[in-house]
């Protein structure tokens, strides 16, 4: 049981913060898909501006991008849980109950990963 308990002390912030970047680095590729078209189908239309999707796009890529450099780590990760919560029962939730069967699985994750 010590080894177990060793490991953990030793390993607990180094994973963490590997989990941090990780889950940054993904959430800024939907922010950057949003805003700027990254790997989006061809012929589908840009997100106008102030839109709903577009300051969720902002708020995903520069929220972010603050999260992957360690800027103010958990206050922006406390409103990016909100957004995500925000973005699953206004888009996800009207689909369905489960979160597998209305695609929102992905932002249930993010919501609890920042929390």
């Amino acid at each position: 049981m010590a080894r177990i308990g060793e490991f953990c002390s030793r390993w607990s912030q180094p994973l963490l913060s590997v989990l941090r970047i990780m889950a940054a680095f993904l959430f800024m590729a939907h922010g950057a898909q949003k805003l700027f078209g990254f790997l989006v189908p061809p012929g589908q239309p840009a997100l106008a501006a102030f839109s709903f999707l577009w300051v969720g796009g902002v708020l995903e890529f520069f929220g972010g991008l603050a999260l992957l450099i360690g800027l103010f780590t958990r206050a922006v990760a406390f409103v990016l849980a909100g957004e995500m919560a925000v973005a699953y029962f206004r888009v996800h939730a009207p689909q369905g109950f489960w979160p597998v069967a209305n695609k929102g699985d992905l932002a249930v994750l993010f919501t609890f990963v920042f929390i």
